[in-house]
């Protein structure tokens, strides 16, 4: 059973009905059982890192997700959900959750050309490794951002994917079977489908 996490912070219906409509077991929740039964974790995430980083504690729901991916149940964060796994972010005063060593940095305007200018929003081109998230993909797809920050992890090795927007910067970054992706899937049609199916093969 894959778990897409209520705790007030994303697009939920549209990953249910993706995971649904592939006849994938799946469940929107913000229960504590449910969460402790899943075999696969999404933790989407939309807005500022400080307010999603403390709608995630608010929840009280942290403490069992961290026990389940200790456990090495794959989680996948969206975006913001992604955002939230480094340690801090230039964009507020939260600390993050520390899954993966890193920090969320600003897009800095003066690097990149006036056809660039943040938030860096619509679709652009994905180049990844041969992570199995990517599995059936073409290299160089598309997919949709909406962001003004970015994950730097500090290990380079942690990066899965990146993405050109004036400057190159990571787009998806894995340790263990902790993955993130700063694109929406969910609105990234056929090839954010596809990866959210081979998510859930992990």
């Amino acid at each position: 059973m894959i778990v897409i996490i209520d705790y007030g912070c994303g697009n939920l219906n549209a990953f249910l009905n993706i995971y649904r409509s592939n006849n994938i077991a799946s469940k929107i929740t913000n229960k504590k059982e449910d969460i402790l039964n899943s075999t696969h974790i999404v933790l989407p995430g939309v807005g500022s890192f400080d307010n999603v980083m403390k709608s995630f504690n608010k929840s009280g729901l942290r403490e069992i997700v961290e026990k389940k991916i200790l456990n090495s149940t794959p989680l996948l964060g969206i975006c913001a959900g992604m955002q939230i796994l480094s340690n801090k972010s230039e964009e507020g005063n939260e600390k993050g959750l520390g899954w993966i060593n890193g920090e969320v940095i600003r897009f800095d305007d003066n690097k990149i050309d006036s056809s660039t200018k943040t938030p860096h929003m619509g679709w652009n081109h994905v180049n990844f490794n041969n992570s199995n998230l990517f599995n059936g993909i073409k290299q160089n797809s598309t997919f949709y951002f909406t962001h003004t920050y970015y994950f730097q992890p500090k290990d380079k090795n942690d990066i899965i994917s990146s993405t050109n927007y004036g400057i190159n910067f990571c787009s998806g970054i894995n340790k263990n079977k902790i993955y993130g992706v700063q694109f929406h899937p969910e609105k990234s049609h056929d090839n954010g489908q596809k990866l959210l199916i081979n998510f859930s093969k992990i």
